[in-house]
């Protein structure tokens, strides 16, 4: 193809796609999601047309997999938090406005009347604007399944057009980058889904062996907050340990400090990430944080997944310029 012919497409093909980011910004988050998720579900379409299924067949059986497997840890999350939000609610208020905390012979007065107002409030709104999305969440969802399927059908095509607009000296860079991405995309899930998997399974009898009223929602949280990065499932850990301290059990939230934050805050990741970081991206816990932190600040949640991986192709890039400026002085 000629260059000023490349170059012509090549243009049209950045113009369309503004046009359409601006015509599909309602549902931009939806069809980054499943781009990144077709992305990543490559290698197992490619294992189950291997088994014999042609294409079509192929990628329907993976589509509606994926499908499954993040439904239904999501409908059992929220259908929880629904039945136990009344018990929730009761538990919050329950709380006292305040605590003494003796510290040295000094008792210093903690007010919590502020934050389990807050909180109150916050589960409130939270329940509401999920019980007034669902229809909003059912078609987003089924988007989500048609993007996925047809992805899968087409990426060949797609990845070949990629291709074609790249020269070809380049395509090396392109094999690095979607690489890394692959890397990146699997670390965000596959090992935290593992992971939060595993946090859940051990946290149920850690917190049904302190004592705990709703075990298995407070694990099911806990599992979730494995995709918060750094922080994660300390955060209920730290709070379980400070509602033990505001009613004078003092042994008792020294016991959820030590016990659940060794279980449930810390094990999962030496059990889980030693097994499966071969796969993962090679880049630094602080830096996959700013790239959290950050993409969530910027562009919400959908940032949880671009910030990270913009962060992933950057290291990359910079790796490959460090290469290049390698072999020039070399």
């Amino acid at each position: 193809m000629p260059y000023a012919r490349r170059t012509v497409l090549i243009a049209l093909l950045a113009l369309i796609a503004s046009l359409a980011l601006v015509v599909l910004a309602g549902v931009l988050g939806t069809v980054v999601f499943a781009t990144t998720v077709a992305y990543l579900l490559a290698p197992v379409y490619y294992r189950i047309e291997d088994r014999g299924l042609d294409p079509w067949w192929a990628a329907a059986t993976t589509a509606v997999g994926a499908a499954v497997v993040s439904l239904v840890p999501a409908t059992a999350f929220v259908y929880l938090l629904y039945v136990r939000s009344s018990g929730v609610l009761a538990f919050i208020r329950a709380l006292p406005d305040s605590f003494g905390l003796s510290i040295a012979g000094v008792v210093y007065t903690i007010d919590v009347s502020t934050l389990t107002a807050t909180v109150e409030g916050v589960l409130r709104d939270i329940t509401l604007s999920v019980l007034g999305s669902l229809p909003v969440l059912g078609i987003k969802f089924t988007l989500f399944g048609v993007l996925v399927f047809g992805l899968l059908v087409a990426h060949e095509d797609a990845e070949s057009a990629v291709l074609a607009a790249v020269p070809l000296r380049y395509h090396d860079v392109v094999a690095a980058l979607s690489d890394r991405a692959r890397e990146t995309l699997y670390a965000i899930y596959v090992l935290q889904a593992a992971t939060a998997a595993v946090t859940a399974a051990i946290a149920v009898p850690v917190f049904w062996l302190l004592g705990f009223t709703y075990p298995v929602t407070l694990a099911l949280v806990c599992g979730v907050l494995q995709f918060l990065p750094v922080v994660g499932p300390s955060l209920v850990v730290l709070g379980l340990a400070l509602y033990r301290l505001s009613v004078g059990d003092v042994t008792g939230a020294i016991a959820v400090l030590v016990v659940a934050g060794t279980l449930v805050a810390w094990l999962p990741d030496p059990l889980v990430r030693p097994r499966l970081s071969r796969h993962t991206a090679r880049i630094p816990g602080s830096l996959y944080f700013v790239g959290f932190t950050g993409g969530l600040l910027t562009v919400g949640a959908l940032g949880v997944i671009v910030g990270p991986l913009a962060v992933a192709l950057l290291v990359e890039t910079v790796s490959l310029l460090a290469d290049e400026e390698g072999k020039h002085r070399g």
